[in-house]
């Protein structure tokens, strides 16, 4: 979350506001968990909510190959100004969604650099 607000997104899953953490992260997107599908929502570095609903992309140019979990993350990204981290269940390959563009493959080292341009 930046400047605009995301709790209306937040209300459609189950609230935590709970410290980041890297094991939180882990447990909640473990495989066939209570909070596995959905989005997290991040706000002042708390974890707010879990298993979200995002508004999903109607963008015709999007990649036939990529699913429901990368229009969802275009999708916010087009109706909001959240910075948006999509990590492929098939394949772990991670993905960036910010105003309405999708970077796809993107290693750590530049999810870092993007993260630091782009959180306020």
């Amino acid at each position: 979350e930046n400047a605009i607000s995301l709790k209306e997104y937040a209300k459609t899953g189950v609230e935590l506001n709970s410290n980041v953490s890297i094991e939180l992260i882990s447990t909640i997107f473990f495989k066939n968990t209570a909070l596995h599908d959905g989005a997290i929502i991040i706000s002042n570095n708390k974890i707010i909510a879990a298993s979200c609903i995002l508004p999903l992309s109607d963008n015709q140019s999007l990649k036939k190959t990529y699913g429901t979990r990368h229009r969802a993350g275009l999708g916010i990204s087009e109706e909001t100004d959240a910075f948006v981290i999509i990590v492929s269940e098939e394949t772990g390959n991670i993905s960036v969604a910010v105003k309405g563009k999708l970077v796809s493959d993107i290693t750590e080292d530049f999810l870092q650099e993007l993260m630091t341009t782009h959180i306020s």
